[in-house]
């Protein structure tokens, strides 16, 4: 493989099929497109103005080289900046919007970042919140308008002069070089700075091009929702740009139905988390159906359930799943915007009832795997062969790197793609890459031989107080294929038994409510109303079975509230903090244990 710089796709396209839109956002309600040839001319300029400012990075240490920070929702100036600072060889330390101002500050002190793009009024407060405590902080800019701000636009610069150092200095970037350090948000300690080249970007993105695959095609656009920040987004965005796929970029996660709708996109990228909501905003309204429409709404869901890409069911199964798709799932792909080739979920584990269920709908959903450490993707479930796709795993390892299983069954990757390492910690990335393997920290299994099966989180496994080993990613996952369960926490490390906190899926259970004459009342009081009790007791039985004596659930309580990142549950890629959801109730913990 011929080593490219990431920014080089603008190059790419440009020669091989320079497009209207590259990029496209809402603007004043209608869509805006930027064209192949102004983003490289935007992109060129913003270099020059960066270069001007004393920006730069180009055969200089990790350490001395500049690092430019940007706090931003998706946008395409998210990605001219992205592309603009790499071309100086100055590096960009991308940072969630949704992070607290402590992590906020901690970020920007430890990289040393020298200057910072904000979106909007709402960020820009944020990062002035922790301005002056960051010594190296010497200028912010706006990609809004904001009153008193430098705006983006004023470091365009078109001179000549300056479009020819900016030439002479991305022309001498090598793919060697760091591009970007993204910090883990993690689950637990402090943020962790990620250092990924070119070359580990780039041949990541080659590689899962061709292994999913994406061939070139201008035809093709996607909707872009997921934040940028993050590794997962932002590879699948030079995925994108290297198969001349056009972007547009969601308003805001509040309007994603209503953009799906408006670009008839043919694929997205997505976490498991946001295809649970959509899938509960589709059962709540077939619950709201009466009569025979709803028994044909439940009577499609249930025959979908069934569904494996990998077993034909024969005749009258097929016959039965093509009026369902002609009389219900129809209307689900029309919400999508009716033109849905693919959707990747990566970030978290997929409910295998969720695969079964989209992908019976016509709607193609596929599994992937990886960590930020390896740039990310390990794996993933293919398009073609279908015979390479397999539900409840995470596919086949992608072409190119080299996957094995340790003696504990911890997935070890190791290949062009794994990190640089961690930014000013060798102590901790001594820890994670030994002999070139990258331990990723999650532990896995081989499925018939090929396919990847992840089964937890090396430091999530516990042990009861009778020395029994328990996974509760496994006992989670299957919990959370019940219509009336929103999010779970599987708990139990040195107690005599394990347990779990519940938050209901509050619109599925107010349904059942009214079906069974129970008074609903609100969340708080529904927690405790002893006919729902009995319901999540039922259901919590149903389950158990499923799971050897040791992993059985043998208490739980139910939470009226559910957890986001708003409140702190919930990391920026939507996983669950344990810890801060196990520190936020502990009284109700301590009642679980404590007869």
């Amino acid at each position: 493989m011929e080593l490219k710089r990431l920014f080089d796709c603008i190059e790419y396209q440009l020669s091989k099929f320079p497009k209207e839109t590259m990029f496209a956002e809402k603007v004043n309600g209608s869509w805006r497109s930027y064209s192949t040839l102004e983003v490289s001319e935007t992109v060129n300029a913003l270099s020059g103005g960066l270069i001007k400012k004393g920006c730069q990075g180009n055969n200089m240490t990790v350490e001395a080289a500049d690092k430019v920070a940007i706090i931003s929702n998706n946008r395409p100036e998210w990605v001219f900046t992205d592309m603009a600072v790499q071309q100086t060889g100055a590096i960009l330390v991308p940072i969630y919007p949704t992070t607290n101002p402590i992590e906020l500050e901690f970020i920007l002190k430890e990289s040393g970042a020298k200057m910072i793009f904000v979106s909007n009024q709402e960020l820009l407060e944020k990062v002035l919140s922790v301005s002056e405590r960051v010594d190296t902080l010497r200028d912010i800019y706006s990609f809004d308008e904001i009153e008193g701000v430098k705006n983006w636009k004023s470091l365009l610069t078109t001179g000549s002069s300056e479009l020819k150092k900016v030439s002479d200095i991305k022309a001498a970037v090598s793919p060697k070089q760091v591009a970007t350090i993204i910090y883990t948000s993690g689950t637990t300690g402090i943020p962790k700075g990620v250092m990924l080249s070119h070359e580990n970007i780039y041949t990541n993105v080659q590689f899962s091009k061709e292994s999913f695959p994406f061939p070139d095609d201008p035809k093709l656009k996607v909707l872009s929702f997921l934040p940028l920040n993050h590794i997962f987004e932002k590879m699948a965005t030079y995925i994108f740009l290297y198969s001349g796929i056009s972007i547009y970029y969601a308003e805001s996660l509040g309007t994603i139905a209503d953009n799906l709708r408006e670009v008839k996109p043919d694929g997205f990228t997505t976490v498991p988390r946001l295809l649970e909501k959509v899938f509960e905003k589709i059962m709540a309204k077939g619950s709201e159906l009466k009569g025979a429409r709803r028994k044909l709404f439940f009577w499609a869901v249930d025959l979908a359930e069934k569904y494996d890409n990998n077993v034909s069911g024969g005749i009258w199964y097929r016959t039965q799943l093509a009026l369902a798709n002609k009389l219900v799932f129809s209307k689900w792909r029309e919400a999508l915007g009716g033109n849905i080739s693919f959707v990747i979920s990566g970030g978290a584990a997929c409910q295998v009832k969720l695969l079964k269920i989209f992908n019976a709908a016509q709607i193609p959903l596929y599994e992937g795997y990886g960590p930020t450490e390896n740039s990310p993707v390990i794996s993933i479930n293919r398009r073609k062969p279908k015979s390479d796709t397999k539900f409840g795993t995470v596919g086949p390892p992608i072409d190119g790197i080299e996957v094995k299983l340790a003696e504990d069954g911890e997935i070890l990757v190791k290949g062009p793609t794994v990190m640089a390492g961690y930014y000013k910690r060798p102590d901790l990335t001594a820890e994670v890459i030994v002999d070139g393997w990258l331990h990723t920290g999650d532990i896995g299994t081989w499925d018939s031989g090929r396919f990847l099966k992840i089964t937890d989180r090396k430091k999530e496994l516990f042990k009861t107080s009778g020395g029994k080993y328990v996974a509760p990613q496994v006992i989670e996952n299957k919990l959370k294929e019940s219509n009336f369960v929103e999010q779970v926490l599987v708990i139990g490390a040195n107690k005599k038994f394990v347990a779990a906190l519940i938050v209901p899926a509050f619109p599925m259970l107010r349904q059942w409510m009214r079906d069974n004459d129970v008074r609903f009342v609100s969340n708080e009081e529904a927690v405790k109303n002893p006919k729902v009790l009995d319901l999540y007791t039922d259901l919590i039985d149903s389950f158990n079975k499923y799971f050897n004596h040791v992993e059985q659930i043998k208490k739980f309580e139910l939470l009226p509230r559910e957890w986001s990142i708003d409140t702190g549950e919930m990391t920026p890629k939507m996983s669950v903090k344990r810890k801060v959801v196990l520190d936020e109730y502990h009284d109700v913990v301590e009642k679980i244990y404590a007869c």
